[in-house]
């Protein structure tokens, strides 16, 4: 029973993206709507980012600098360590998971809202793809500011270190100055930007679906926001794992 439930959902999920993926049926209100989704999935979440990546970026140089006190290991080694984990993982994938709970309940949600209240069956009803004018809008939005904010991320983490290392002196400076450039490959921010992209995609479309095929009254519409948090973040880890092993080789 789970399993046919599973291969339902894929293929009702397939269906819903066969849908999505056409060209708008009016370009103007497209990108009147695609400006819209840019403001409230992207720019409302740059103050979460900002706050999270800071603050991360410094609980990290802390954590290795407690951590990696031996004699033999140049003092550089901690701004070197914590650059590589803020640019390969922390900026893409985890913070990816923290968005698809803002950004990919916030979908689920207006979605559902909008099934559960007739509105995505009124536009049924007037000739318009829905799952087109509802979801594509979304999907491209998110897709093509989600780097914006990994790369903000990226920053503002290095600059988090940068300013425990100032304040705490628990790495010299110009030491950690020194790990942050020593050995670095300008890959690895692609490579962390191109995962944003697929994750992005993930969320918005994951999200959703969830909300699109929402049925009942509100408890339902939670209950899909709920399953479209935890559903994104399975699927970004796996895709994570697969990623990292196709482009790191």
């Amino acid at each position: 029973m789970v399993l046919a439930n599973f291969f339902e959902d894929v293929g009702k999920y397939v269906l819903m993206m066969r849908k999505v993926m056409t060209f708008p049926q009016r370009w103007k209100m497209f990108f009147r709507q695609y400006m819209d989704e840019v403001q409230k999935l992207g720019l409302d979440s740059i103050w979460i980012v900002i706050i999270i990546s800071f603050f991360i970026g410094a609980v990290i140089v802390v954590q290795i600098a407690l951590n990696m006190n031996n004699a033999f290991l140049p003092r550089y080694t901690v701004g070197f360590v914590s650059r590589e984990i803020v640019v390969l993982e922390f900026s893409s994938s985890i913070m990816s998971l923290i968005l698809a709970g803002k950004v990919g309940s916030n979908i689920a949600s207006e979605i559902g809202t909008m099934r559960v209240t007739e509105q995505i069956d009124a536009l049924e009803l007037m000739g318009v793809n829905s799952a087109n004018y509802l979801v594509l809008p979304k999907l491209v939005g998110l897709m093509t500011f989600i780097p914006v904010l990994v790369v903000l991320s990226m920053v503002l983490g290095i600059f988090g270190g940068y300013f425990v290392c100032h304040f705490t002196h628990i790495v010299a400076v110009a030491d950690f100055e020194y790990g942050i450039q020593s050995f670095f490959k300008p890959f690895y921010v692609w490579y962390s930007i191109s995962k944003s992209i697929c994750f992005g995609g993930i969320i918005a479309s994951v999200s959703a679906f969830f909300g699109y095929y929402a049925e009942g009254g509100s408890l339902e519409v939670g209950k899909a926001s709920t399953n479209a948090v935890v559903m994104s973040s399975i699927l970004i880890l796996i895709s994570d794992l697969v990623l990292t092993n196709l482009m790191m080789q």
